[in-house]
């Protein structure tokens, strides 16, 4: 009996026969070269496709200025971005035809970065000129046009490219943002065949309940309460008051969703909230289309529309190849801008440069190599320590998260804190307590940090220690890498003394304050705590992770700007202000720093201390001038957390501080 071919069999066959019409209609024959046979015969034996993490073949491709030609060897140390173009797309439409969007690519695309433009369609010529022009006069607006070198538009369509891009392209596909094909399908009595029409979903549609099929109403522009239409779709034209007034309109009169058509010559629209409207929620589903005139003229007659949504599969519209040559997935777009193309670019560029710190010299201990942690347990080892720790002065923590599968389909939904705990006396006071902290990302697979935790290194005083790490047990799992770095360096601690710059080395940490429900008694939990500093003491530093959690009515402690306060010898305040939490772009502002881009849920937004998929930043400071060095217990130190200056006093779910503080003695 006869087999069903795989896909990569079919997909093999496809490229065979496009290439061979194409030969025979007289067309220019774009030869696979012997790199890209290789791999797609590679991928034919394995039966499987390409996936991200592959490295990636070379390939040519013709250009609206000749070809462009990645070659692995020399494009290493440069990033390259894929994007499939197709007018049935209203993501794609709104993409192109919006100024900031296309502003945001030629001002913000890294320079190590080259974007190259085919399209899905037979129009693939006119898409290629038509693409080319809007961002030559982006880049003309913006007086950044030594961008346009790094870009390439092809006018063969992708079916017809001959390599492994269409491979990679369809076995990638997906629905979602960025990629599938939203529509809204029309039908009525006396019609043949029901109008599809693409559709761009309100970029606030994921507060907002799902698309149901319904009666079309016509509500005019929308700007006013229309009874008329409760139970139905409201049928609204663009113009005269904002989007998120015609929808708060149509909410009012108890529309089950509403469909903004754009006016004849507008493009489709990225309809979102402004200002002090984004602070009204809203309880309906939205969407832009452009007018169909039979819909309207049957609605104008009184005859009866309905309309269903649905999303159909496509090709994926956007893939990469990173720094090392490997294929990578692009993830989620939250609305139609190119500024998440940038994002991603700027996170190559910071993995490239973290893979050039991870050659620096130090002695590397592997704590966990590829262990899935999830559950109550976590992921739980024991290490032995290399001898002579004190030769080291930095410590840091080169850890990964990564997903069960290859594709970011199979990471964990939302973000969750992992923490790092290390015990080398299970008879000491520091038994499990907290070397590190992460967030993970939000179904990406991406993320790989070093973290500096130099002032921790007295926590390890034993040969062999027990590390866990584990984030809330009901998670899906993620597979996890830690190793040690230890290593000699000029950052740490330096002292001025009679005979010159004396190096200080970390001998003792001192526990401090934990965190706890933001509440209305939060700061009394805390007194002051009395201590002496330890004899040949020459510095001490207050060393603190903190991080916010939680929704209450004033969105603390996750996206409330709070305050947190050491107060030492009751003169000396020290404070940490997370004054980014709640900012539109808050997180997206720091992918250099390592924060994984294009997660899925409202990764951008700031946050109290912390950002999807990203380490959190241990916050250090020198307190050594606001000391009594003389040894007696005459030091003391309260902590005290702040919102809007003042004590928290929630009215209802309050949030979490998670704390780990200390003073670190050197000497």
């Amino acid at each position: 009996m006869a087999t069903m071919p795989s896909k990569s069999a079919l997909l093999w066959f496809l490229i065979v026969v496009t290439n061979h019409v194409t030969e025979a209609a007289g067309r220019p024959k774009w030869r696979l070269t012997l790199a890209e046979d290789e791999s797609l015969r590679s991928c034919f034996r394995s039966g499987a496709g390409p996936e991200p993490g592959d490295l990636a073949a070379a390939f040519k491709v013709p250009t609206l200025d000749g070809e462009f030609s990645y070659e692995p060897s020399a494009q290493r140390g440069s990033s390259l971005v894929i994007h499939a173009f197709t007018n049935k797309s209203g993501f794609l439409e709104s993409l192109w035809s919006s100024e900031s969007s296309l502003s945001s690519l030629v001002e913000g695309l890294p320079d190590r970065t080259q974007v190259l433009f085919v399209s899905l369609d037979d129009s693939a010529l006119s898409d290629a000129l038509w693409m080319r022009e809007q961002l030559q006069r982006a880049a003309a607006r913006s007086n950044r046009k030594e961008v346009l070198t790094r870009l390439h538009f092809s006018p063969v369509p992708v079916f017809a490219l001959g390599n492994w891009i269409p491979s990679v392209l369809y076995y990638w596909g997906c629905m979602g943002h960025n990629c599938g094909l939203s529509q809204a399908v029309f039908t009525s009595h006396g019609w043949k065949m029901p109008i599809i029409t693409k559709r761009l979903d309100a970029r606030y549609d994921w507060l907002m309940e799902r698309w149901q099929p319904n009666q079309l109403v016509d509500a005019g522009d929308g700007c006013q309460h229309s009874p008329s239409v409760a139970g139905a779709v409201a049928w609204v034209s663009e113009g005269n008051c904002s989007f998120f007034t015609k929808v708060l309109n149509m909410a009012k009169s108890n529309a089950s969703g509403v469909l903004v058509y754009s006016l004849p010559g507008n493009p489709i629209q990225d309809m979102n909230c402004v200002g002090d409207e984004c602070s009204t929620p809203l309880s309906i589903p939205a969407a832009m289309v452009h007018q169909e005139v039979s819909a309207s003229q049957a609605l104008r007659v009184g005859q009866v529309v309905n309309v269903s949504f649905q999303t159909t599969p496509s090709p994926n519209f956007f893939i990469s190849i990173d720094q090392q040559g490997a294929l990578a997935e692009m993830g989620w777009f939250l609305y139609p801008t190119f500024s998440f193309i940038n994002w991603q670019a700027q996170w190559f560029e910071f993995f490239a440069d973290l893979q050039i710190k991870l050659q620096s010299p130090a002695k590397v201990v592997s704590v966990f190599d590829k262990i899935q942690m999830q559950g109550e347990k976590g992921a739980v080892t024991t290490v032995d320590l290399p001898l002579g720790l004190w030769d080291f002065d930095t410590l840091e923590l080169d850890a990964s998260l990564s997903c069960p599968g290859s594709r970011d389909s199979s990471c964990a939904q939302w973000d969750h804190t992992v923490q790092l705990f290390v015990c080398c006396d299970h008879l000491g006071p520091y038994c499990n307590i907290e070397l590190g902290r992460w967030i993970t990302a939000f179904r990406r697979g991406i993320g790989r940090w070093l973290t500096d935790v130099s002032p921790l290194i007295p926590l390890l005083d034993s040969n062999k220690c027990t590390f866990t790490m584990k984030t809330v047990p009901w998670a899906m799992p993620w597979i996890v890498s830690l190793n040690l770095r230890f290593s000699a360096s000029n950052q740490t601690a330096l002292c001025v003394t009679g005979d010159g710059v004396e190096k200080l080395r970390p001998f003792r940490v001192m526990s401090l304050y934990s965190g706890g429900t933001f509440d209305r008694n939060y700061n009394k939990r805390y007194q002051p705590m009395k201590f002496p500093v330890p004899s040949s003491t020459k510095k001490v530093e207050l060393y603190a992770v903190i991080t916010g959690h939680g929704y209450d009515e004033n969105g603390c402690g996750e996206f409330c700007v709070t305050s947190h306060h050491f107060l030492i010898n009751a003169v000396f305040n020290n404070t940490r202000i997370f004054d980014s939490a709640g900012t539109a772009l808050g997180c997206a502002m720091r992918v250099k720093e390592g924060a994984v881009p294009n997660e899925h849920g409202t990764w951008l937004y700031g946050r109290g201390g912390w950002c999807d998929g990203l380490q959190v930043n241990p916050w250090r400071t020198d307190v050594t001038k606001q000391l009594d060095l003389s040894g007696l217990e005459s030091n003391t130190v309260v902590y005290f957390g702040l919102f809007d200056g003042k004590d928290p006093n929630p009215a209802q779910q309050p949030g979490n501080i998670i704390m780990s503080s200390f003073l670190v003695f050197y000497k």
